[in-house]
């Protein structure tokens, strides 16, 4: 039997500036944020998360080098992958049963997934900090069983789920669609 959940990929990408990209599959696209320092995995860290433009699903497996003079110029990696649940009880219990869809959680600027992935899993809250939807978002680890505030997967956790290279790998091998 097939998952039939949405799909997340979180990219390390050391474009004009290193960061890692957060994308979930709503709508039948990726909602993607920058996200500087990378996921979190203590709740009491809010992480800046700054919307960026959609991205067609089959980006989710890109890993290798954008090219200098476009968009996004340099080398990306796969830092972690896998599937979400929506809609979720960030307490750990049973979703509510009045819980928005998820494209409407997204528009109203608050969503509360689970994620299930290689590196990363548990809760993770996603808060728009204003009304507009070009406002920065805060992406939050949730207090659950996946919480941990010694853990700090983006400084030991380097390689890609995809390929197991590191984003230096990646710089001087270009591209493998893992």
């Amino acid at each position: 039997m097939s998952d039939e959940r949405p799909i997340f990929v979180i990219q390390e990408h050391d474009a004009t500036t290193h960061h890692y990209d957060v994308r979930l599959e709503i709508d039948g696209v990726l909602k993607s944020w920058a996200v500087p320092k990378g996921p979190s995995t203590d709740p009491r860290e809010k992480r800046l998360a700054v919307p960026t433009p959609d991205h067609d699903l089959d980006y989710a497996a890109f890993e290798g080098v954008i090219p200098d003079g476009e968009e996004g110029a340099g080398p990306v990696l796969i830092w972690d992958r896998g599937r979400f649940d929506y809609p979720v009880d960030p307490e750990g219990g049973s979703p509510p049963e009045d819980a928005a869809d998820l494209k409407d959680a997204y528009e109203s600027g608050h969503l509360v997934v689970r994620l299930d992935g290689d590196k990363l899993s548990g809760g993770y809250a996603f808060q728009r900090m204003g009304k507009k939807a070009s406002d920065n978002w805060l992406m939050i680890k949730t207090r659950d069983g996946a919480a941990d505030a010694r853990r700090n997967p983006t400084a030991a956790e380097t390689r890609s789920v995809a390929s197991g290279r590191t984003l230096d790998q990646v710089r001087r091998e270009g591209r493998d669609d893992g």
